[in-house]
C-alpha cells in the first residue's frame, strides 16, 4: 500500500467533501437566480413593505440602530453600529432592510379573536410614538420605545421596545389592558421573512467553495436542539406547522450574522413555515390563545437578537441559540476548539497569532500519530524490495501473492494501514479547525500582520498560499515512499502546485493554519528522523 498515495486520496475525499458543499449551495442560488426577474417586475415587496418614512422612528444605542414603522410596529431596517459594511469602510453593516429589491424583516403582533391583526392579511395597526428619535445615552441603563394604540371598544394595546447598551437582544412585550366588560381572547406571533434574492452589497451571500456557510431558517424546539429549514424546502411547500413547543426559538442564518425570535416560554407556542408568493421564505411562531378577564391587564413578551453570532452571549439568552454557528455537522469539535482560540487570543490579542499556537498545540497532542505515521511509512519503504521480489515471483499466482506479502507485514510487525489510519483520525480535526476559521464572526475584519488586514478573506497578494505550496513541495521531498510508477510520481509532483491554486481563494486565517501545520511538520519529521538514525547506530 502506498501510504503517501492514501494521504492524497484522503485529501481528495476532503476536497470532493467541499465540493459538493459548494454545488448544494450552488443549486439553491441558481433558483434564487430564476426569481429575480419576476420579483423586479413586480409590486410584490410594496405588498409587504408598507415602508413609509413619514410613520418610521429611529432607535439608536450604542450598538445598533434600528427603523421601525408605525404600521405594525415593525423592525424595517436594523444597522450594527460596530461592523462594518466592508473592510476599511465607514459605513456599518445593515442586517435587516426594507428595499424594493430586497426585503429583510422581523415582525410581530396580536392576532385572534381580539387581536389587532390577522397572519393571513396586510391589516396592521397604526401606532402613535411620542418622539420620533430615540437614544441612549451613556448614563443610562436601558432605553424604552413605547407605542400605543387604541381600539374602537377603548382597550389599550402597548407594543414597548427595551434595548439595553452593548446588547442585541431586544425584549418586545405587549401591554393589553381591558377596560372594557367582556373577555378578550388573542395571541402574540412574531415572524422573520426575507427574500430569496439577496442585495448586490458588502454583505452579499457568496457562492464560495472554501468559505461558504449556510444560509437559510432554523428553529429549536422542546425535542429538537437545533434544525436546518433551507429557503428551498420553504418555497417548495405551502404554509406548514412544524412542531408545538413549550420552548425554543425561531432564526434566519447567514454568515457571520443571525435574526431570532425567543417567544416567552411560559405558553406553548407553534413554530410554522410559509412561502409568500415563492419569492419570500418566512419563519414564525404564535402562542397558543391567552383569556383576558375584564378590567385587567396582561403582559406578553418575547425577545428578539438581531446581530453577530457571538457565541457565548448568545448561549445565555436562550438554549441552544449558539448552535446558529454554522460549524456543520463537526459542530461539536469546532465548538471546543474555538474556545480556546479565544481563550489565546484573551491573552495575546491577536487572531493571527492565536491561530498559530491553536496550531502548535493540536500538532503537539497529535504528535504521537505523526510519529506512528512515519514510521510505519519508513518500515513500509525498507520492505520494498522484498515486496517487489514477492510480486515477481508470484506475478502469475494473485492469491501466493497476497499471502506472502501479509505474511511478510506480520513477520516485520508492519501494519500496511498504520500510515493511513492517523491521517484519517486527524481529518476531522482539520475539518473542524476549517469550519471553525470560515464561521466565527470574530476573525472577520481581522487583521493578522502587515498584508493581511482581514483573517477571514484571501490572501490578497496570494502569499501564503506560494508558502503553503513551497512547504508542501518540501515535505514531499523529505517523506519515504515506496511509489515506482512515472505516472503516479508525475502526479505526485505537481500535487503542491494544485493545492496552491486550490488555496487561493481559502480565507487567510485557513491558510496560516496548514502553512504553521507544514512547518510543524518538518521539524517533527527532521527529529524522527535524527532519532531513528541515533537508534540505528
Amino acid at each position: 500500500m502506498y501510504v503517501w498515495r492514501n494521504f492524497f486520496v484522503v485529501l481528495f475525499f476532503f476536497i470532493s467533501f467541499l465540493l459538493w458543499e459548494t454545488w448544494k449551495q450552488k443549486d439553491i442560488y441558481l433558483h434564487v437566480n430564476k426569481t429575480v426577474s419576476f420579483l423586479n417586475n413586480s409590486n410584490l415587496i410594496n405588498n409587504y413593505s408598507f415602508k413609509n418614512s413619514k410613520s418610521n422612528i429611529l432607535v439608536k444605542t450604542d450598538v445598533l440602530k434600528i427603523e421601525i414603522n408605525l404600521h405594525g410596529g415593525d423592525i424595517e431596517k436594523a444597522e450594527l453600529l460596530n461592523f462594518k459594511s466592508k473592510l476599511n469602510s465607514s459605513e456599518p453593516l445593515v442586517l435587516l432592510n426594507t428595499k424594493k429589491d430586497f426585503l429583510y424583516q422581523v415582525q410581530s403582533g396580536l392576532v385572534g379573536k381580539n387581536g389587532l391583526e390577522k397572519l393571513d392579511n396586510n391589516i396592521r395597526p397604526l401606532y402613535i410614538s411620542d418622539n420620533k428619535y430615540y437614544e441612549l445615552s451613556h448614563n443610562k441603563k436601558e432605553i424604552k420605545i413605547p407605542l400605543t394604540f387604541v381600539s374602537s371598544n377603548g382597550v389599550i394595546y402597548k407594543k414597548i421596545f427595551i434595548l439595553k447598551p452593548g446588547q442585541y437582544d431586544i425584549i418586545v412585550k405587549y401591554e393589553i389592558d381591558n377596560i372594557t366588560n367582556k373577555n378578550l381572547e388573542l395571541s402574540m406571533y412574531g415572524k422573520l421573512k426575507q427574500t430569496l434574492n439577496y442585495p448586490k452589497t458588502p454583505t452579499t451571500y457568496k457562492i464560495n467553495f472554501s468559505s461558504q456557510t449556510f444560509r437559510g431558517a432554523a428553529y429549536s424546539s422542546d425535542n429538537n436542539k437545533y434544525v436546518k429549514c433551507s429557503f428551498d424546502s420553504i418555497i417548495n411547500k405551502p404554509q406548514e406547522k412544524i412542531v408545538v413547543t413549550h420552548s425554543g426559538w425561531i432564526a434566519m442564518l447567514q454568515k457571520y450574522f443571525v435574526t431570532a425570535w425567543i417567544p416567552d416560554n411560559t405558553h406553548f407556542n407553534t413554530l410554522y413555515t410559509n412561502n409568500l408568493n415563492n419569492d419570500i421564505a418566512e419563519i414564525g411562531y404564535y402562542s397558543n390563545l391567552i383569556n383576558i378577564s375584564p378590567h385587567s391587564k396582561v403582559i406578553l413578551s418575547s425577545k428578539l437578537w438581531v446581530g453577530p453570532e457571538i457565541q457565548d452571549v448568545m448561549a445565555n439568552i436562550a438554549p441552544h441559540l449558539d448552535l446558529t454557528v454554522d460549524y456543520g455537522w463537526l459542530w461539536f469539535l469546532s465548538q471546543p476548539l474555538f474556545k480556546l482560540l479565544k481563550f489565546l487570543y484573551s491573552i495575546f490579542g491577536n487572531w493571527g497569532i492565536s491561530i498559530i499556537l491553536i496550531t502548535f498545540i493540536i500538532r503537539g497532542l497529535t504528535f504521537p500519530l505523526t510519529k506512528f505515521q512515519f514510521k510505519t511509512m519508513i518500515k513500509l519503504r525498507d520492505l520494498q524490495p522484498k515486496i517487489n521480489f514477492i510480486k515477481e515471483k508470484f506475478k502469475n499466482n494473485k492469491r501466493k501473492l497476497s499471502e506472502e506479502i501479509v505474511l511478510l507485514y506480520k513477520k516485520k510487525n508492519v501494519n500496511p494501514l498504520g500510515g493511513c489510519l492517523p491521517l484519517i483520525i486527524q481529518m476531522p480535526i482539520f475539518l473542524a479547525l476549517y469550519y471553525m476559521l470560515i464561521g466565527s464572526v470574530e476573525l472577520r475584519h481581522s487583521p493578522f500582520i502587515f498584508w493581511i488586514k482581514d483573517l477571514s478573506d484571501q490572501d490578497p497578494y496570494y502569499i501564503l498560499p506560494v508558502l503553503m505550496g513551497l512547504t508542501m513541495f518540501f515535505i514531499q521531498r523529505i517523506t519515504p515512499n515506496n511509489i515506482s510508477d512515472p505516472l503516479q510520481k508525475n502526479i505526485m509532483n505537481y500535487m503542491p502546485i494544485f493545492f496552491t491554486v486550490f488555496f487561493l481563494w481559502f480565507p487567510s486565517g485557513l491558510v496560516l493554519y496548514y502553512v504553521i501545520s507544514n512547518l510543524i511538520t518538518i521539524i517533527q519529521q527532521k527529529l524522527i528522523i535524527r532519532n531513528l538514525n541515533k537508534f540505528k547506530q
